[in-house]
């Protein structure tokens, strides 16, 4: 029999509407439309100028033909179209593809061609990459070129124009007062991210409203954001959509300062300029900062809220960080949960432990976001909670409304993912009494390296395609920059003269820069006595390695 509470109070237009992080930019524009909204080189967008200016885009895009569940791929830097596009796009209806600007053109061209890309907004900063990936694609977007206006004043080189269209052009042919679409269901589509491609091809990634307004709001509150916080863009947008901050500093109607490149003295100069109150980044931003020549460092006005990802932090960082005058929180996610869930959230009692007790505790990946409704570390057989020992080893899982709808086109992968009612992120881990988790091991063998994920097997595909290499392993190496870096074991052919120089070379015709080995090991790979390669054996000799180079 039907509750009481069920009887005559159906769902109406008046008591229900899809979630959508689309409204927090109607709201700060409507509420606070002088704010300064976005701040890029000697450019200041208020709050009610970006409004204008995305729904001049979303209705310029209409224009062209792109409609609901239509793809629009960008090519672009931490630049204000970057953040146009994070509304712009799902402002009529469509879904939002970020391309890694890092990547080769044969990843690109891939892609384009997976996502069936309508139309593509690139920076002509990285029209050479662009053009390539064209020459091999089966779809043909509509192509709009961005000309970045900052390196036009700096008079660098901005490389040619591929498409028939500017950006500012396309914006200034829109509708200011268009009226754009609220999703039909906060299930539907809001963008989709590309993982790296661990097994086989890179598999797509969709993200909906719903996860999206709830992980942008979780950010407000693990972040501790205040009303009219000041953010430095440090974290590439094309990180799961910039862990949804693109959204969240609406929902505070914060300010975006935008950075093309992560230099130095750019990020000591915008901190101090701007007075900056949040970043997020990889640890390579931290040895950025840190590292900077004397003359560039500022002293801080007030303490900056530093958020990290991947590898934790070593408790040298984090003290010279410290010192310098950022609060470090190191956060754990993947792309299928929208970017960080998981947060080291600090207890205040633990200020008074030991040094090398508190850096053990930062150590641990943490707890759930708010947003997250279960974290658990599970065993992957039995999906039953493994003991909270801190000891024994399961799988870390996710349930909730901030995880993905699954991979785009691949319903086996998807399947897979979700077996038992889990979303399984492949990730190794314990749980210790108080519920905080801590990474052990990666199953899926992905090397973090300034925050881009790099697949070993990819690596390793590569070097066992060199004539003279009869087998190859390759494992994350600990390094004080990069967080972690690829390490090559190689065993060559009998009589081979291929040198590492040789070997770096072929690995950077066929790779990324960023996925290229920085050390090799030639010789015999530790192995089983049925062939099988020791990894974690390979690990610890890779550590031995790094801790011998410094």
């Amino acid at each position: 029999m039907a509750s009481i509470y069920d009887q005559d109070l159906e769902q109406n237009q008046a008591n229900y509407q899809p979630l959508t992080p689309l409204t927090f930019l109607e709201r700060a524009a409507t509420v606070f439309p002088e704010r300064i909204a976005i701040v890029y080189g000697g450019l200041e967008i208020t709050y009610a100028e970006f409004y204008r200016r995305c729904r001049q885009l979303a209705s310029a895009l209409t224009a062209r033909g792109i409609e609901r569940g239509d793809t629009v791929s960008v090519m672009l830097a931490n630049t204000p179209p970057m953040l146009e596009a994070h509304y712009a796009v799902p402002m009529c209806g469509a879904v939002l593809h970020a391309l890694n600007t890092r990547l080769d053109a044969g990843v690109i061209a891939f892609q384009l061609d997976h996502a069936e890309s309508k139309l593509l907004i690139t920076d002509t900063g990285f029209s050479s990459t662009i053009a390539a990936a064209l020459e091999t694609t089966q779809v043909t977007p509509l192509l709009i070129d961005y000309a970045d206006p900052v390196l036009a004043a700096e008079n660098r080189q901005t490389g040619e124009r591929l498409g028939t269209e500017d950006y500012e052009d396309l914006v200034s042919s829109g509708d200011p007062e268009f009226a754009w679409l609220m999703p039909n269901n906060e299930w539907d589509a809001i963008s989709v991210n590309y993982t790296s491609g661990t097994t086989g091809d890179p598999k797509g990634v969709v993200y909906h409203h719903r996860g999206a307004c709830l992980l942008a709001q979780g950010n407000a509150i693990t972040a501790s954001i205040p009303k009219h916080a000041v953010y430095l863009w440090t974290l590439p947008m094309f990180h799961c959509n910039g862990w949804c901050f693109p959204w969240t500093l609406s929902a505070v109607s914060g300010t975006h300062v935008c950075l093309r490149e992560v230099r130095a003295d750019a990020i000591w100069s915008a901190l101090d300029q701007h007075q900056v109150t949040h970043l997020c980044g990889a640890p390579v931003v931290m040895s950025t900062i840190l590292n900077a020549e004397p003359e560039v460092k500022r002293t801080l006005q007030r303490q900056v809220d530093f958020f990290t990802a991947a590898a934790p932090p070593p408790e040298r960082v984090l003290a010279d960080m410290r010192e310098a005058g950022f609060n470090v929180t190191h956060l754990y996610g993947l792309t299928e949960v929208y970017g960080p869930a998981v947060v080291n959230d600090w207890n205040s009692e633990w200020e008074i432990l030991p040094a090398q007790q508190q850096a053990s505790l930062k150590a641990r990946q943490g707890v759930r976001y708010h947003a997250l409704e279960e974290l658990d570390v599970l065993d992957p057989e039995t999906l039953e909670p493994v003991p909270r020992d801190g000891e024994t080893l399961g799988e870390v899982m996710f349930r909730g409304n901030v995880v993905m709808k699954g991979y785009l086109k691949n319903r086996a992968a998807t399947d897979e993912a979700f077996k038992g009612g889990w979303f399984h992120s492949g990730d190794l881990g314990v749980v210790y009494p108080d519920g905080y988790i801590q990474l052990k091991d990666r199953s899926k063998d992905i090397i973090i390296s300034g925050g881009e994920n790099i697949s070993s097997i990819e690596v390793e595909e590569v070097l066992h395609k060199h004539p003279q290499i009869v087998a190859a392993a390759v494992v994350a190496m600990p390094d004080n920059k990069w967080g972690e870096t690829p390490c090559a074991f190689v065993e060559l052919a009998q009589g081979s003269d291929v040198s590492i120089e040789d070997l770096t070379a072929w690995c950077k015709e066929h790779l990324a820069g960023f996925k290229v080995p920085r050390r090799y090991v030639i010789g015999a790979i530790a192995k089983t006595s049925t062939g099988k390669v020791q990894k974690f054996l390979l690990r610890q000799q890779a550590a031995r390695l790094a801790t011998a180079a410094d």
